[in-house]
């Protein structure tokens, strides 16, 4: 018997949202510096200019706060989340428990996951070579940080950075001079790199340290949180 047609084959369905979608909106508005730390994200504005309903905006800002990235108080409604020091700080040390973990794992890595970060790395210099803007720069960077967690081979690991660095890229967004100074990271990485396929893993812990506190005091400092 000749087998029936794949009626189905041509079929497609767009599994985002109307919430997912308006929430990445937000994000990348508020990634790209549009809406400040601060700035009350209203629904009946925000449904008005993005042409859904005040229900759909409830729903994604609702995934705005459960991702750090906005804050709902009592009476007053939601806004874009400031990032205040002690967070900030947080924030560094558990880059550093799981880029460590990644870095530790380099050896027992498989090579398709050691070739990503070199290839994450290749990337960001590329875009420093094209005289990329900062938020292709931006994005390069942490892109290769994620990359070092993917060396543990654990997608929860993975999502806990993927988290941490939204909360990065809303710091981040609010820091002018850390804007302009995106590029000068990529040595830093390729000197990361180089001692990973030396094989020296403790130096390249020690690195990494010193890495994430430079840029912990630089974020600090930028936004005008630190000493």
């Amino acid at each position: 018997m000749t087998p029936a047609p794949d009626v189905f084959a041509g079929l497609q369905v767009d599994l985002s949202t109307t919430v997912d979608r308006v929430a990445e909106e937000l994000r990348r508005a508020i990634f790209d510096g549009e809406l400040e730390s601060g700035t009350a994200l209203r629904e009946v504005a925000l449904a008005g200019s993005l042409g859904v309903s005040r229900s759909t905006v409830r729903e994604a800002l609702a995934l705005l706060v459960a991702e750090g990235l906005a804050v709902r108080e009592p009476n007053r409604g939601v806004s874009v989340a400031i990032p205040d020091a002690e967070a900030v700080s947080d924030l560094c040390h558990a880059r550093l428990v799981l880029e460590g973990a990644g870095v530790r794992a380099w050896a027992q890595a498989d090579e398709a996951a050691r070739a990503h970060v070199r290839e994450r790395l290749a990337a960001y210099t590329g875009a420093v070579a094209d005289g990329a803007g900062y938020r292709e720069l931006n994005a390069r960077h942490l892109a290769f940080h994620v990359a070092l967690v993917e060396l543990t081979g654990s997608p929860r690991l993975v999502a806990m950075q993927e988290s941490l660095v939204r909360e990065l890229r809303l710091a981040l967004a609010q820091v002018e001079r850390i804007r302009r100074n995106a590029h000068d990271q990529a040595d830093t990485h390729a000197e990361l790199v180089a001692l990973l396929d030396a094989g020296r893993l403790d130096d390249a812990l020690t690195f990494l340290d010193a890495h994430l506190a430079g840029a912990e005091t630089a974020i600090l400092a930028a936004l005008a949180l630190g000493a």
